[in-house]
């Protein structure tokens, strides 16, 4: 069964979401404060964690800092009461996949939640026209292991970013438009999407520019898009 962390100090709200992705067939599990976070995601593995950013002990941006530098790839989608785009975009720096602003319709949350578990369940298995290995120089991406190696040294990256990368590297020297990066990454028609597609890749270009060894491999091309190119 699908497991998936529910984490808000607003027990109302983890009940509603519960109610709604219990419904769905998932497995929940719940936290109130950012240590118990930790204390679970270090635990068991999660497909999902849904993360607050207002929590007590530690907020959500610093348990999703945690979490990414343990090595802890689990996709997280942020919740927040916050709608300024700073707010978006520093979620989104530390490593979130998705978010949402509260209030937020529990049908609109379910339908995100099946939007990134059925991405990963896609990216896990490859679609049987693609490679599920991919070379470019230094660059070796796994898609059946969800491995990326820089001359043999392993990157670890997000979910979204990995799925980005691959995306990328499957064309190189294509230029893809943020339009479309997001919505055959996030399946979602790409309204404003601009800036959650322009945060993830610089989190991508600055990973892949230390690995690189201070080369730049992912380029912007401005007013069209992004490419790969080595």
């Amino acid at each position: 069964m699908t497991a998936i962390l529910i984490a808000d100090d607003d027990k109302e709200i983890v009940d509603l979401v519960q109610l709604y992705l219990q419904n769905e067939g998932y497995e929940i599990y719940q936290a109130y404060d950012g240590e118990r976070v930790l204390e679970l995601v270090n635990e068991r593995e999660f497909s999902l964690v849904i993360l607050d950013i207002m929590m007590p002990k530690l907020d959500g941006l610093e348990v999703c800092r945690r979490m990414r530098s343990e090595g802890i790839l689990t996709p997280i989608l942020m919740l927040s009461a916050k709608a300024e785009d700073n707010d978006k975009i520093m979620g989104l720096l530390t490593g979130a996949d998705d978010y949402m602003i509260k209030p937020f319709n529990p049908l609109e949350l379910s339908v995100r939640v099946k939007a990134i578990l059925r991405r990963i369940k896609q990216m896990q298995r490859g679609a049987s026209s693609e490679s599920h290995h991919l070379v470019i120089g230094p660059i070796e991406i796994n898609r059946d292991q969800h491995i990326v190696t820089v001359s043999g040294n392993e990157l670890h990256l997000t979910t979204s970013e990995f799925d980005i990368l691959y995306l990328l590297a499957s064309e190189p020297g294509r230029v893809f438009s943020s339009e479309y990066i997001f919505e055959k990454i996030w399946q979602e028609q790409a309204f404003g999407a601009s800036k959650t597609v322009m945060v993830h890749i610089s989190n991508l270009r600055d990973k892949m520019r230390v690995a690189m060894g201070g080369e730049n491999v992912i380029k912007t091309i401005w007013g069209v898009g992004y490419k790969i190119e080595i």
